[in-house]
């Protein structure tokens, strides 16, 4: 095949491809999911654009990148799957996370985020949510007191949904935002929908980017809230452990906690649609079954862990990477090889590589067992908790909560979907599940209670 070598596209198919990139990520929010726009794209399947203008550029370009030109702006989207790897570990130089469409959006309520810093101040800040999230422990060291709160509130969970004879996603957030604060806040910030209605506020503000003004005295206002919970916290919280966490004086140990609020709601989503795959695929949901025995006793559940990775990996909270190209950078080799010029924003469309059958053999299917077998180690592509300089510091806390949660409700109810999304084992998946119009039948299960 006879590839076009000169790597950039100008002009009008530089538009329609940008479009077709990043049409879903913006109509749906990228800092803040739109519930309307969500269900729309569900049932137009945007993604699949995403995936299928990827392959087409794979078509014209080989193993790329290619650059977008478009109103004086160069963006380089990533087409081999080995080339994740590079740019993710390569960072903050040359791929710099803190990309500007990023830094905008972001600063509405995380001025002081370490994905947002540069040099020493990064370091510290990297420093600071490590230690805080323990990101090199597969157990958090206050995993005995969140997998109590996990369990008290699994059980509120679990009979607001028994009384109602469902669950829809409005009763799931609340329970889920109630579990989130207790973990990051305490106690005393369990019930403080207050704060994190001014997060979401300042989310959706975000997802507009240059079009939305700064909201600085909104963010003022949620700031002095969050610095009254965190003097208060109590050591057994997220929070509370920031007495201790190493840091220098410009770190700003409060500044990092709305990220961590951020990340959970991400993992709220990933959890309901791990739940909705369980529900309608009998084989998984018997091993899950068996994983979530005694769901008190504080453990990996590593079976269950890998179902919330392969519903990450099937549907991503971050459907779209960034990063900023800070120097001139070679690609390909020999005769194939390439430079891209500094200035240059680098595009990883997640779906294009975690859903594309031309490279994965499992594309649409649930498969958690590539996360315990080796085989996702395969696939360079597959980041579901992105890699390098710049994974998530909170990866093996977020796998803890949500497997533990998990946990409970599957050994006390049943389960089963009673809104739109067909994820019947028999068919490809769906590219699209919009969280917020899941909706189970739930029945108690007393067998597995006594």
């Amino acid at each position: 095949m006879a590839y076009n070598r000169e790597h950039r596209l100008v002009g009008v198919p530089a538009v329609t491809a940008l479009a077709d990139l990043g049409f879903a990520s913006a109509t749906s929010g990228v800092i803040a999911r739109r519930r309307p726009a969500s269900g729309l794209l569900e049932r137009a399947g945007a993604e699949s654009r995403v995936i299928e203008r990827v392959r087409q550029l794979r078509r014209e370009f080989g193993s790329g990148p290619v650059e977008l030109v478009v109103l004086g702006r160069r963006i380089a989207v990533l087409l081999d799957p080995a080339d994740i790897g590079r740019v993710l570990g390569g960072a903050p130089t040359p791929f710099h996370p803190a990309n500007r469409e990023k830094r905008h959006p972001s600063r509405q309520f995380q001025p002081h985020g370490a994905l947002l810093s540069d040099g020493p101040i990064r370091a510290q800040r990297r420093a600071l949510n490590e230690a805080a999230l323990d990101a090199g422990a597969p157990l958090h060291h206050l995993a005995t007191p969140f997998a109590a709160a996990i369990a008290d509130e699994a059980r509120g969970m679990i009979d607001s949904a028994l009384r109602h004879g469902h669950l829809d996603a409005r009763q799931f957030t609340a329970h889920w935002w109630q579990l989130v604060r207790r973990i990051v806040l305490g106690e005393r910030g369990r019930d403080d929908i207050v704060l994190t209605d001014e997060l979401a506020r300042l989310r959706s503000a975000g997802s507009w980017s240059f079009l939305a003004p700064a909201r600085r005295r909104q963010r003022d206002q949620f700031t002095d809230r969050l610095y009254r919970h965190v003097e208060s916290a109590p050591a057994d919280s997220l929070a509370g452990t920031l007495a201790t966490a190493p840091t220098g004086s410009t770190a700003d140990l409060v500044g990092q906690i709305p990220h961590w609020l951020f990340a959970f709601d991400a993992a709220g989503s990933a959890l309901s649609r791990t739940m909705a795959v369980l529900s309608t695929h009998p084989q998984h949901h018997a091993r899950a079954l068996g994983d979530a025995c005694e769901p008190q006793r504080v453990a990996l559940r590593s079976y269950l862990r890998a179902c919330v990775l392969e519903s990450v990996r099937l549907w991503p909270t971050t459907p779209i990477l960034l990063r900023d190209l800070t120097t001139d950078t070679q690609w390909r080799d020999g005769d194939e090889s390439f430079t891209i010029a500094a200035g240059a924003t680098l595009i990883i469309a997640l779906s294009a590589f975690h859903r594309d059958s031309d490279l994965l053999p499992f594309a649409d299917e649930f498969t958690p067992d590539i996360w315990l077998d080796g085989r996702a180690e395969q696939y360079p592509q597959l980041v579901p908790f992105s890699a390098g300089q710049t994974d998530c510091p909170g990866r093996n806390l977020v796998l803890f909560v949500t497997s533990t949660l998990l946990a409970h409700l599957l050994t006390a109810a049943d389960f089963r979907p009673r809104s739109a999304a067909s994820l019947s084992p028999q068919m490809p998946l769906p590219v699209t599940v919009n969280t917020s119009g899941l909706d189970f039948t739930v029945e108690a299960c007393l067998s597995r209670t006594r």
